[in-house]
């Protein structure tokens, strides 16, 4: 248990960058490790499951799941899912959102604002890590219903899915 410990540990830092020419733009960063069990008819089998959040830092942000037997596959796997399902998001100039959002994924419910420059990240828990990885400097938002840290990651994705710019709905209006 002491190795799976310091695993643990090692890859609970703020933000690692990859070495990869190809992926050195992204960073990542660990949300959740949890131990989760299966009970078997031969006894227990005990894996581990990583909530990862990945981006750019320039608007494009994905939040991957993975599980596996120890922790280091199971953070690779959840990089991989990330990725897989990555956003771009609008930014203004003073890298905020363009307008107020609303976000929803089961019982947990994410609003966000935009909000003057200097304000810095007004978010708790994964949505401030999926704003600050997404690299929006600026912003307010409340966590509504549950704390479940998957959900409310999710449910970030899912209020910054719906940002639109000025010129898409100027175009969606057939004003252009």
């Amino acid at each position: 248990m002491s190795t799976e410990l310091k695993q643990v540990n090692k890859l609970k830092k703020t933000s690692r960058r990859n070495t990869n020419l190809n992926d050195a733009k992204f960073i990542e960063r660990l949300i959740k490790i949890s131990r989760v069990t299966k009970v078997t008819k031969g006894g227990k089998k005990l894996s581990f499951r990583a909530v990862v959040v990945i981006g750019d830092e320039n608007g494009q942000v994905g939040v991957g799941v993975g599980k596996a037997e120890d922790v280091v596959n199971a953070f690779k796997k959840a990089k991989t899912d990330g990725r897989k399902n990555l956003i771009s998001i609008p930014l203004t100039k003073s890298l905020t959102i363009p307008h107020g959002v609303v976000g929803d994924k089961g019982a947990c419910k994410i609003i966000m604002r935009p909000s003057i420059e200097g304000s810095g990240v007004i978010a708790g828990g994964a949505v401030r890590t999926v704003l600050e990885v997404a690299g929006v400097k600026n912003v307010i938002a409340k966590q509504l219903g549950s704390d479940n840290l998957l959900n409310n990651a999710r449910a970030a994705i899912v209020a910054l899915e719906n940002l639109t710019t000025k010129s898409q709905v100027l175009q969606k209006r057939d004003l252009i």
